[in-house]
């Protein structure tokens, strides 16, 4: 498990980054989903592309990453 940490957000027309707020973490899906994105679970609980520059990617250890995982997924429900 991968997780990254917004860092910012632009407003890019029909392009909705209302379920990311810079300074949360989350979790990782594709780090190279194509195009400079990568592809998130945001804050609606499901996975999307945002531009990669937005992100940096966060070290975790293994443990920290599995309750971080447990504990963003109980937000999400």
């Amino acid at each position: 498990m991968k997780f990254v940490v917004c860092l910012e957000k632009q407003d890019l027309g029909d392009f909705s980054n209302e379920d990311i707020t810079v300074g949360r973490v989350y979790e990782l899906v594709e780090e190279n989903a194509g195009n400079d994105m990568m592809r998130i679970i945001d804050e609606s609980g499901e996975d999307y592309l945002y531009p990669s520059s937005w992100f940096a990617t966060i070290a975790l250890g293994d443990s920290t990453a599995l309750r971080l995982h447990d504990a963003l997924a109980r937000l999400a429900a």
